[in-house]
């Protein structure tokens, strides 16, 4: 093969590579974007009681660890749903620091925030928390979807 030919297949191989890293790239910006679009969007709804736009974030068989406890969806959304019932509900729901990675196939991302959450209890009383969450997200035919969030809080003072 003579050398100019040899060059130009080495320049074509070398822009083909960064042609599939800046569109890995690209793919993976786009994906971080949805992402924390989504998780701001839930945080939204979770804070103005809108149950049916929160839960629907959720993957059917998401695992939820809430204060170092393990629970199901459905009993988390029942459980919701009866503070509403009676009278409770989220006042504030304040994120800060938000981080996002996604993963190198661009379907898979995982989140970490801290949440300032006020939630009045039917008989009036307002538990304040700080809170650390670790979300996982997987990007699904309907969107991305959470599939494991873990909430740990402390009481503000």
């Amino acid at each position: 093969m003579k050398p100019q030919v040899k060059l130009l297949a080495l320049a074509i191989v070398l822009s083909a590579a960064l042609c599939g890293a800046a569109t890995a790239q690209l793919a993976n910006a786009t994906a971080e974007a949805e992402v924390r679009a989504a998780i701001v969007a839930f945080n939204q709804a979770y804070e103005k009681n809108q149950l049916d736009q929160y839960f629907s974030y959720y993957g059917a068989d998401a695992s939820l660890v809430f204060y170092f406890e393990r629970t199901s969806v459905e009993d988390y959304k029942k459980m919701w749903h009866q503070l509403i019932a009676d009278g409770g509900g989220v006042e504030k729901n304040l994120i800060s620091d938000l981080q996002v990675v996604v993963d190198s196939s661009g379907d898979t991302a995982f989140a970490t925030y801290f949440l300032e959450v006020d939630t009045r209890q039917p008989d009036g009383k307002v538990n304040k928390e700080q809170a650390n969450e670790t979300d996982v997200w997987f990007k699904t035919a309907d969107g991305w979807r959470l599939v494991h969030l873990n909430y740990s809080a402390q009481p503000m003072e």
